[in-house]
């Protein structure tokens, strides 16, 4: 690896020919100020970037790819959205779109490696693919990232060069938790025995989930009354937030089990958490979110969040109508895989009612493109309704009965009558 200066960096960029293709991590790890170095050199070129945050440039002539809209993307002039979920994302890389150049955002070098820090993901196919094809490969250095072990580490002789940029990584807040997302939190907790492995991911139900499994809770036997913590629990996830570090702080997590995730977000305290907490493991996406490797996990138990559920159990997690807003990203991968692991189980987990819309989450029929069907339960604070195992016409009963806002239910009963339900 030849370290650069930022002047030298930019006549490497000349060099890349018109509407070069940039692969570059997303979510907090995504090297902003690099991206604004080569937006300024270059007229036109593309950006592959997963989840991009508020901060990349987004003027008319930079072509945004991705699998997953990020707030980033959501208001750039030209994006193309690639349908897919995340564990197949890299043969995306592999075939139709090969990078011409990668951008990493990692540490600075440690006897001869660097690590990728806070996400691995897509990062090291995109490597590979950009050295069979003749490409670039820089690495961003930065003293605030953290060394994280798993599938980013990786030595200086891979990279061709190196800019040094010390700059604060992108951080969220907690969210606020409220009565619905601790209500339904506290019933999916409840679902999880000892030794279960959990995917959950980023806001306020994800970490009303972890919180929840941090509480003491009460086993019922004729009999007998005992108050126990749940414990020896493993993670298998996708997206490690601080709810994660949380319940490994509070001792709920088997310590003889690797914490496993592709990416973190959250804040500081998570990002340190995760420099000196010899456990977690952060592997590229193809191992994660692959269903067969996630099928093995004990008694596997999947969070996810989505828009909308119809009576027929159709989930909509990305569309607003035929909009775009998000994508399918790893949700179907945890879906498939938790339901065909022993003791498995896929929850969809919401609130009835959207607020800000003012209408019913569980509806009729979606007139949104299908994001994933039939998980083993969708739970809101009403309730749960029970899917798999069930007939339709029970799984719309339950859906009505037990998940829906009583606002919503005679409408929906309605429905269920038109379509023979």
């Amino acid at each position: 690896m030849k370290v650069l200066t930022t002047t030298a960096f930019r006549k490497v960029l000349h060099a890349l020919g018109d509407n070069p293709r940039v692969v570059t991590p997303g979510s907090a790890a995504t090297p902003c100020e690099a991206l604004h170095l080569i937006d300024e050199q270059l007229d036109r070129w593309t950006l592959f970037c997963v989840n991009a945050p508020v901060g990349v440039p987004t003027r008319a002539e930079v072509t945004h790819e991705t699998i997953f809209v990020g707030p980033g993307q959501r208001h750039a002039e030209h994006v193309e959205f690639l349908p897919g979920r995340l564990s197949n994302t890299p043969d995306l890389l592999r075939t139709t779109r090969t990078p011409d150049l990668v951008v990493l955002h990692t540490t600075t070098p440690r006897n001869g490696q660097v690590s990728m820090g806070i996400e691995v993901q897509i990062m090291p196919a995109a490597v590979e693919a950009t050295r069979a094809h003749g490409g670039i490969v820089v690495a961003v250095m930065n003293p605030r990232m953290p060394f994280v072990a798993g599938d980013g580490v990786m030595s200086t002789d891979e990279i061709d060069y190196g800019i040094e940029i010390d700059a604060p990584l992108l951080t969220v807040d907690k969210a606020s938790l409220d009565y619905a997302s601790m209500t339904i939190g506290d019933t999916i907790a409840a679902r999880m025995g000892e030794g279960a492995t959990i995917q959950a991911g980023i806001g306020a139900i994800p970490d009303a989930v972890l919180s929840c499994l941090q509480q003491p809770q009460v086993d019922s036997h004729p009999g007998l009354l005992s108050v126990t913590t749940r414990r020896h629990l493993g993670v298998w996830t996708e997206l490690i937030g601080d709810g994660v570090r949380e319940v490994d702080d509070a001792g709920v997590l088997d310590p003889n089990r690797p914490i496993v995730g592709t990416f973190l977000i959250g804040g500081d305290e998570l990002y340190e958490w995760a420099g000196r907490q010899s456990r977690l493991q952060l592997l590229r996406c193809e191992r994660t979110n692959d269903p067969g490797t996630i099928a093995r996990q004990p008694a596997m138990t999947s969070v996810n969040t989505a828009m909308q559920v119809d009576l027929f159990g159709q989930v909509n997690a990305s569309r607003i109508g035929t909009r775009i807003f998000s994508g399918t990203g790893g949700a179907t991968d945890f879906l498939v895989g938790a339901l065909h692991s022993p003791g498995g189980q896929a929850l969809v987990a919401m609130r009835s009612w959207h607020l800000k819309a003012g209408v019913s989450t569980i509806v009729g029929k979606l007139d949104a493109p299908v994001t994933s069907v039939q998980p083993t339960a969708v739970v809101t604070e009403q309730g749960v309704a029970e899917l798999f195992g069930n007939s339709e016409r029970e799984q719309a009963r339950q859906l009505i009965e037990n998940a829906a806002h009583p606002q919503a239910r005679p409408q929906l009963r309605q429905a269920a009558a038109r379509y023979g339900l």
